[in-house]
């Protein structure tokens, strides 16, 4: 179908030059001091035979790409699926980027979340230990009467400290 519409359109292209020579050869009668009637009217018929044949078949052509242009139904094409194809495709290449920069935006965020939850957790940790290091501490001496007596030992301590 394709090829017989391009040539159809080098049919209509050589038809063009035909004119073309009509014209010309029309011109070049008129141009002498005495013209040849029969010969100006042969060229003249073959030139609006020629324009004649030259207007059909680009409106044909044009009556054939608009049809197929404005999407409506042409048998033996196929312009309308591939480009509702090619449009799929392209809808679908742009939610996988889309996707993709989701998905690293959710990576960062996780991160950055779990960052701050181990933070918490070592944050918490260090405090847990001090307040347990300062209690045993405090649990360890035992002021009496002047005198500290630490746990684990029997040894009194005179109380120095105020």
């Amino acid at each position: 179908m394709a090829n017989e519409r391009l040539r159809a359109l080098e049919e209509v292209e050589k038809e063009i030059a035909t004119t073309l020579q009509c014209a010309g050869n029309i011109v070049l009668e008129l141009s002498k001091d005495k013209h040849n009637a029969s010969h100006l009217d042969r060229q003249l018929v073959q030139f609006q035979s020629s324009i004649n044949r030259v207007e059909s078949e680009l409106s044909g052509q044009i009556r054939y790409l608009t049809q197929v242009a404005t999407g409506q139904p042409h048998e033996g094409s196929t312009y309308s699926a591939r480009k509702d194809c090619q449009m799929a495709l392209n809808r679908a290449e742009y939610a996988k980027v889309k996707l993709g920069e989701l998905g690293r935006t959710c990576e960062v965020m996780l991160e950055q979340q779990q960052q701050q939850q181990q933070l918490q957790q070592a944050t918490t940790a260090t405090t847990a230990a001090a307040d347990m290091r300062r209690e045993r501490d405090s649990q360890d001496r035992c002021c009496i009467s002047g005198y500290i007596l630490l746990f684990g030992g029997d040894v009194l301590i005179p109380n120095v400290l105020p």
